[in-house]
Parts: structure tokens; C-alpha cells; sequence
């Protein structure tokens, strides 16, 4: 009998997503799974999603649901609208859909109530702090999924503790990671330093997008402020987000150097070569602590606190004396290099193998799971993981 492969749709919308997809896919492929690539539009210009897909080799979206941009509602309905009849025409076996952003959720929604199993990479992440987009996102995705693959043991703590059944929940490692190993060496070779006339070790990295910093005129001026401070003992280089530089306009302190939007390559370059990274982002912290880099994490939470107690990363808030304080502490003694287990550039093929042992012979053929390759086994839920201790 002819072996018939699953079909897997997998979604994409945002930057973080393209890197998230891209082991996934390339796993799914060498499985024997076949994959539709669907780009739903969200980030849609060349700064935040044409280079990505250059820099990270990833094919080409099959289908583009060209969303663009609105209000969370706006936004979300327009992806809604436009993947149901796509995903009815596909009629795939699962919907893999990755991260925290509005894409997530509106794909992951469609089809849960069209009867298509729902995967969640990243599951399980928490901030506590339902003052984000992002952690409504991450909540109601978990629920809608019926895999969950978390990329740190507090994700699946925290998925238990919500109920989810736990043979739904498999312990993989992070997908991040894994691009970011396949693509350190190339981000090495760049001439990104020497174009920008920056020195590795010479200068600090700043990244900054969240609405609670950039939107706030009061808090964002007192980030400003103390930027300008840590500057004057360490330059800082600030690749600004579309939405953050209109806001900058008149406030710059000295020692501030602001850049357009960087490829991935670059802004792994950038990181590898600071001495310090401040930042909101939730893959920055990932990244500058599978770097060995100290990062400040200039938020009141994090929903990735294995980067604190297994990593280079703190989080130290938004007060500006609080703010220079970690900074110049960790310039003068910079924590150890550390990396969480299983971060180890593996996680995709992890969840491929879930994938094809729940999906393989779903169309009526022959069953694939016999060549799927040998891996450390994706962990399934034990009593070790449920007592680990939770974020309130």
C-alpha cells in the first residue's frame, strides 16, 4: 500500500514566528510529513518579514493571508476570515501554530471549531500578567490545543496546573534555539560590527517594542533617561521597531545610537558582540542567554523565567534607578554562562516525531512512524514536572 503522509498546515505571522517555524518545518519535511506553509500577514513589510525568510533559508509561504494591521480585534478577525476557507480547502491533518501573537490565536481558534487537531508550539509559557496581548494569546491557544510542546519544565508545570490532560503535553526544548544554532556561524561571519564601526565587547544592545514601555510617554522617558545614563559609561545601539521610532522623535539621550529594523543574522551578530543587552523581548532573553550574554530584561515579569534561574538573563523593571543600577552592576560582574537542558538545537525533531507517531496513517496509508528517526524521546508529562514550583 502507498504510504499516505500527514499534512500539517503551519502558520506563521510575526518575526518571532518565522524563526519558531523554521527547525519545525525542516523536521516535518525530512519526516516525510507534508507541510503548507501559511504566512498570515501580520508583520508584512521587507524590514519585519522579507529578510527573515532570507536569512533563515525558509521557503516561501505557500499561501498569504495578507492580514496587515488594525487593533488586536481588527487584526484577529482578519486572519479569521481569511484562514477558514483556506483551511477548509486543505482539510489538513493538524494546524501547527506557534508563539503568543494575534496569528496564534485566530488560527488556533479556526481550526478547533472547524474539528482540526490544534499543535501549540511553545505552550505553557507564562507572565502572570493578563495585562499583555501576548499571555490572553498564550492562554486561550493552550486550551484550544490538543498538543502542547513546552520549551522549559515551568511550561509544562503550569499546563498541568490548568488541567490539561498530561499526555498532551511533551517536554522538547526550544525551537529558537534550534534556528539560532544552525544560523550562529553565518551571524559570526558578517561584517555587521565592522560596517556599523562597532567593536565586540564596546557597546550595549537595546531592544524595545512592548506598548507598556513605548506607548507610555511617562515610562518611556524614564527608560530614555536612564539609557542615557548606562551610555555614558557603555555606547548603546538601539535597532528601533517600526512602531517605537515615531515615538522617539525629540527624546534621544546621548550615547543613544538608533538603527532601522535588522535581519535575524544581524541582530544575532549584534547580540554576540555586546557586552550587555536591555530589552522587553521574550526571544531576546532566550537568545542572549544560549549566547552567554547578560541581559536585563526591562520589564515587571517575565513568562520565561528559566532564562533567569538557568541563564543570563534578570529581570529588573521599568525604574529607571533600578534600571542603571543592574546595569552597571553586571558591567563591572557579568553573570556565568549558562543554558538550560534541552536547548540543544533538537527541538524540532522532537516535535516531528510527536507529530508523525499521533498523525502518521491518519489518511488511510501506510504507517510512517517506523522511519522517524532516533531522538531523545519528547518527555511526557511526569510527577516531577507537576511539582515544580509556578510563577503566582
Amino acid at each position: 500500500m502507498t504510504a499516505v503522509a500527514p499534512h500539517a498546515v503551519v502558520v506563521a505571522g510575526a518575526r518571532p514566528n518565522f524563526i519558531k517555524v523554521k527547525p519545525v518545518i525542516d523536521a516535518l519535511t525530512a519526516d516525510g510529513v507534508r507541510t503548507t506553509l501559511v504566512h498570515t500577514g501580520q508583520h508584512y513589510d521587507e524590514a519585519m518579514s522579507g529578510v527573515f525568510f532570507a536569512d533563515l533559508g525558509l521557503r516561501p509561504p505557500d499561501h498569504h493571508l495578507e492580514a496587515g494591521s488594525g487593533s488586536h480585534a481588527v487584526q484577529t478577525a482578519a486572519v479569521m476570515t481569511a484562514f477558514e476557507p483556506l483551511l477548509l480547502r486543505l482539510a489538513p491533518d493538524v494546524v501547527v501554530v506557534v508563539g503568543d501573537v494575534n496569528s496564534t490565536l485566530a488560527c488556533a481558534l479556526v481550526a478547533a471549531k472547524a474539528g482540526v487537531a490544534v499543535a501549540h508550539v511553545e505552550a505553557g509559557l507564562r507572565s502572570g500578567d493578563r495585562a499583555m496581548p501576548e499571555e490572553i494569546n498564550r492562554i486561550v491557544t493552550d486550551r484550544l490545543s490538543d498538543l502542547l510542546f513546552a520549551p522549559s519544565p515551568e511550561g509544562v508545570a503550569h499546563l498541568v496546573a490548568e488541567g490539561v490532560p498530561p499526555e498532551s503535553v511533551h517536554l522538547v526544548g526550544n525551537v529558537m534555539v534550534d534556528t539560532l544554532l544552525a544560523c550562529r556561524e553565518r551571524a559570526r561571519a558578517r561584517p555587521t560590527l565592522a560596517e556599523l564601526g562597532l567593536r565586540s565587547g564596546g557597546y550595549g544592545l537595546v531592544t524595545l517594542h512592548r506598548p507598556s514601555n513605548v506607548d507610555d510617554p511617562e515610562v518611556l522617558d524614564g527608560l530614555l533617561a536612564a539609557l542615557g545614563e548606562i551610555a555614558g559609561r557603555c555606547p548603546l545601539v538601539f535597532p528601533v521597531h517600526p512602531r517605537t521610532a515615531n515615538r522617539l522623535v525629540g527624546r534621544l539621550p546621548a550615547g543613544l545610537r538608533l538603527l532601522g529594523p535588522v535581519g535575524y543574522l544581524d541582530c544575532l551578530a549584534l547580540q554576540m558582540g555586546a557586552r550587555l543587552v536591555l530589552t522587553d523581548s521574550g526571544g531576546v532573553q532566550e537568545e542572549s542567554t544560549v549566547l552567554g550574554v547578560p541581559c536585563l530584561t526591562l520589564r515587571d515579569n517575565t513568562e520565561r523565567p528559566i532564562t533567569v534561574t538557568e541563564g543570563t538573563n534578570r529581570v529588573v523593571g521599568r525604574s529607571p534607578d533600578a534600571v542603571v543600577a543592574a546595569a552597571f552592576e553586571w558591567l563591572e560582574r557579568p553573570p556565568p554562562p549558562r543554558c538550560p537542558a534541552l536547548w540543544d538545537g533538537r527541538a524540532g525533531q522532537r516535535i516531528s516525531a510527536v507529530l508523525v507517531r499521533t498523525f502518521a496513517g491518519s489518511g488511510g496509508g501506510q504507517d510512517l512512524r517506523d522511519g522517524v528517526r532516533e531522538l531523545p524521546t519528547p518527555r511526557v508529562v511526569t510527577d516531577r514536572d507537576t511539582n515544580l514550583p509556578m510563577r503566582s
